[in-house]
């Protein structure tokens, strides 16, 4: 039978598991013995290995604990794991560095996502063909029920971390995700964040790591009485953008020690093309990246996160008392010039006053096209929805700057290329 440990301390695993799947908890009196009591049923049913099931208490002040304590002593294979401080990421690295499994998982306790995609989403870990696994709710093939709202959100949010962090997974929140025991040991020493970015920032090291990311479209069902707080989330998730772009930038994290160590070598053979000198100017050939492109786009996407952390706080602060339209083009003024002269330096490396009014000009032109497309947004919304709700306001905002974003660039490499030796 299983027991309460620690956080502290080392857990013994089922023996011969091949599976952990935590469920991190915080006040789940009600839902708790149901949830793990399914899952238990489906694991015993339809997986093919020996498994573990873990409940992380995270510092619950009801009679989660509790009930914790009773399902560990029902059922086989089931342990707790009781820990003093809020924290869903808190709850899942410590879990997952306390385990002696393989393969670790963990889902939400709501079971918003059908356990039928739970064997197809750990298999690919288990044979060694991927490092990470991912439930995603965007795909084509997923079936999701839920509100306008969240839906806008989620999208909106996976859309900026493409822009951002230049990330090439399709659904970074879904509650529903595995990783190999190894590779966990590695990378999540490094994760900083101890909430909900906690996803996120595990998933971007792995791809900068040159791991292998395996996406399941799964069948999800949003839960009603989900507790979570969508507007501080939202903020938390962009302040770890913003963090984790400039340790990106600032290669403060050891990315190349940890391809070197982790990462997939790359495909070689009749198709491989010999290395050769990288082109710059428009004669490039198709396929090939201008030099200093990559380190361009990695600069001005961490200038743009703090330019859209500036906007989106200046609009907040001024909304109530200009409107929407009026904060928009505030904000969205004020942020143009600055994210300007910062690309201006930054991203582009160019100092002095030469030329700086053709490029604050250039500048403007692409602060005029983001205020079309914010503005048409906003109009767009409030057309559908009289009074929309905030958080749905500002995912609005964030998905039109991200179009915005990629015109900026474009106008601005264009009229500033600049090469330096």
């Amino acid at each position: 039978m299983g027991g309460t440990r620690a956080a502290v301390q080392a857990r013994p695993t089922a023996a011969g598991a091949v599976l952990d799947v935590v469920i991190p908890v915080y006040n789940e009196e009600t839902d708790l013995g149901p949830c793990v009591r399914r899952l238990h049923a489906h694991l015993s049913a339809h997986f093919p290995y020996p498994f573990q099931i873990t409940i992380a208490d995270n510092a619950s002040v009801d009679d989660t604990l509790k009930v914790a304590d009773g399902l560990a002593g029902e059922l086989p294979g089931v342990e707790v794991l009781h820990l003093d401080a809020k924290g869903r990421g808190r709850a899942l690295s410590a879990a997952w560095s306390a385990s002696s499994a393989p393969v670790l998982a963990y889902m939400d306790v709501d079971l918003s996502t059908d356990l039928a995609a739970l064997l197809p989403l750990v298999a690919p870990l288990i044979s060694g063909h991927s490092d990470l696994a991912i439930g995603t709710r965007l795909a084509r093939t997923s079936r999701v029920v839920r509100g306008a709202k969240r839906e806008v959100i989620s999208r909106a949010y996976n859309l900026l971390l493409r822009g951002a962090l230049a990330a090439r997974f399709s659904d970074a929140q879904c509650g529903f995700k595995a990783i190999r025991a190894d590779v966990a040991a590695e990378l999540l020493p490094l994760v900083r964040d101890t909430g909900w970015f906690f996803d996120t920032e595990l998933l971007v090291l792995a791809q900068r790591a040159g791991l292998r990311i395996h996406e399941v479209p799964v069948d999800w069902v949003d839960d009603p009485d989900s507790r979570v707080d969508i507007v501080a989330t939202a903020l938390a998730d962009l302040r770890g953008v913003g963090r984790l772009g400039r340790a990106l930038l600032t290669g403060a994290l050891p990315l190349a020690e940890l391809r070197a160590q982790l990462g997939r070598a790359p495909l070689s053979g009749p198709r491989a093309q010999p290395a050769e000198t990288p082109l710059t100017g428009p004669g490039a050939q198709a396929g090939q990246v201008p030099v200093g492109l990559p380190r361009q786009l990695v600069r001005f996407a961490a200038v743009g996160v703090a330019s859209t952390l500036a906007y989106l706080l200046l609009f907040v602060a001024t909304r109530g008392l200009l409107g929407a339209q009026p904060a928009n083009l505030l904000a969205l003024l004020v942020t143009a010039v600055a994210n300007t002269a910062a690309n201006r330096r930054l991203t582009f490396g160019i100092s002095g006053r030469r030329h700086a009014a053709r490029h604050h000009a250039q500048g403007l032109l692409a602060f005029a096209l983001g205020l079309a497309l914010t503005s048409g947004a906003l109009a767009t919304l409030h057309a559908v929805a009289a009074v929309p709700a905030r958080p749905v306001e500002l995912a609005v905002l964030v998905a039109a700057n991200l179009a915005a974003t990629v015109l900026r660039f474009v106008l601005l490499r264009l009229g500033m290329h600049h090469r330096r030796s």
